[in-house]
């Protein structure tokens, strides 16, 4: 399996700045989390994150949303797996007359929040598959 996704909430915990504001960094430990999941796929290991290129932050991202980060390997070689990521936003806050602060929909067009190309390495003696 070539793809991994995971959905979490950003909870307060996760807000960094004022207003509910949550760090872009929060996106790039999500894509970690994909990329173990789909090098354990791969390789039987977790491998270790060389780095990231090419990252984008293209929307806000608040305590109370819940982001979908998805991450596909590209390209292999020997050791290196490289990685395209997408984070989007799936669930967020509406706001409108008589809806408590609470309130929150499915959005019917995912917003993506940031993108980002990576390279992981699983060291050859450490490959199972």
């Amino acid at each position: 399996m070539n793809e991994a996704m995971i959905r979490v909430r950003m909870g307060e915990h996760d807000a960094h700045y004022a207003g509910g504001l949550v760090a872009g960094a929060k996106m790039l430990e999500l894509f970690g989390d994909v990329a173990t999941e789909l090098l354990i796929r791969r390789d039987g290991d977790e491998g270790l994150f060389a780095g990231y290129s090419d990252i984008k932050f293209l929307a806000p991202v608040h305590a109370g949303d819940y982001i979908e980060a998805t991450g596909r390997i590209v390209k292999e070689g020997n050791t290196s797996r490289t990685m395209e990521f997408v984070a989007r936003k799936v669930v967020g806050p509406v706001q409108g007359p008589g809806l408590a602060d609470s309130a929150a929909e499915v959005l019917k067009d995912p917003v993506v929040v940031c993108t980002a190309s990576g390279t992981c390495v699983t060291p050859k003696d450490k490959q199972r598959f």
